[in-house]
């Protein structure tokens, strides 16, 4: 382990529970509306936080596992699991617009 080990699982434990409480709301919020765009947000963000737990425990636990280096391939999936799981995201803001009504109700 390095100097960074506990700024990392720190790190690594606001995302997984920040990003996990996100993607368990907009799973939610799919399920309550059927918006596939919900979907997609809640896979997205399922996306990073898999990657943050793989990645942070590549990163503490890959060299007991024999890993040759636990620091690089632990940032490697972290990132590009970032990188997925933010073009979902993306892919999530185009989903359904060519279907989409937008309804606004003027209340006096």
């Amino acid at each position: 382990m390095n100097d960074y080990t506990l700024f990392i699982a720190t790190a690594n434990t606001a995302t997984v529970l920040t990003g996990g409480a996100v993607a368990l709301l907009a799973y939610r919020a799919f399920r309550r509306t059927g918006a596939t765009a919900l979907r997609a947000v809640a896979v997205g963000f399922g996306v990073i936080v898999a990657g943050s737990l793989l990645g942070g425990g590549v990163h503490l636990f890959g060299g007991s596992l024999g890993v040759g280096n636990p620091v690089g391939l632990g940032v490697a999936i972290q990132s590009g699991a970032t990188a997925l799981g933010f073009g979902i995201l993306l892919y999530s803001l185009y989903a359904e617009t060519a279907n989409m009504t937008v309804r606004h109700e003027l209340s006096l």
